[in-house]
């Protein structure tokens, strides 16, 4: 198995066309190996939700490629790309996405639904992840019952349950004060030792951004290491 979950290589996007076109990546080279953190800031309009769309296979690139163990996310079909990203990553978003009329167990379940598992499986599997991330109690409880802390909880819970190899975070602690902020980079902490999942996380948040391994600067189209 190889030591690397994630690869940019030569990345490029553009939109609009010939003279009007608009450069947001210029050639973004990463590398993220099994079990480790690194945070991607930069100003705003500087492509940082551009790239992690592109991370996830949501958007497709002008030019270059993306790579989730080893597996080229953008020559093969649409349907193989849904598939490799169900198998291979997890999402978790500023606004967490949950469905409101949907309980916390079945929010965590449905990536595994649609992955076609037995219901005994995906509830038992679910059940468990939200107890490991403290919401043993909270199972049947909708969002709206939820306060903010805990829906990204579920939101990390669901990130998780499909056993990937690298999830994906969009400024998850935006929306969070400093106190439940720092719960859930302690809930990284944890699940990044015990199960060796890789977290990339775009963030404005530099205290958040300072306790991943690595830091980037997403600047001019371009990545580049920062010590923050």
């Amino acid at each position: 198995m190889s030591d690397l979950v994630l690869q940019c290589i030569d990345l490029k996007k553009a939109y609009g066309e010939a003279d009007i076109a608009v450069e947001v990546l210029r050639g973004v080279e990463l590398e993220v190996k099994r079990g480790e953190t690194l945070a991607i800031v930069g100003s705003s309009g500087s492509g940082k939700s551009t790239l992690l769309n592109m991370l996830g296979g949501l958007d497709l690139p002008s030019s270059g490629d993306v790579r989730i163990d080893n597996q080229s996310f953008f020559d093969i079909s649409e349907k193989a790309r849904a598939q490799l990203r169900n198998r291979s990553l997890g999402f978790v978003y500023q606004f967490h996405h949950l469905l409101a009329e949907f309980s916390a167990l079945e929010n965590v379940a449905m990536p595994l639904l649609i992955r076609g598992e037995s219901i005994k499986t995906v509830q038992e599997k679910s059940a468990e992840l939200l107890r490991s991330v403290g919401l043993g109690h909270r199972l049947e409880h909708k969002p709206s019952m939820l306060s903010g802390g805990e829906r990204q909880r579920v939101a990390i819970a669901r990130a998780l349950v499909t056993n990937p190899a690298c999830v994906l975070m969009d400024e998850p602690t935006g929306n969070l004060d400093r106190h439940t902020a720092e719960d859930v980079q302690a809930l990284m902490d944890n699940l990044n030792a015990e199960f060796g999942i890789s977290f990339v996380v775009v963030t404005h948040d530099l205290q958040l951004a300072e306790k991943q391994g690595r830091v980037m600067e997403l600047k001019d189209g371009l990545l580049q290491e920062i010590n923050v």
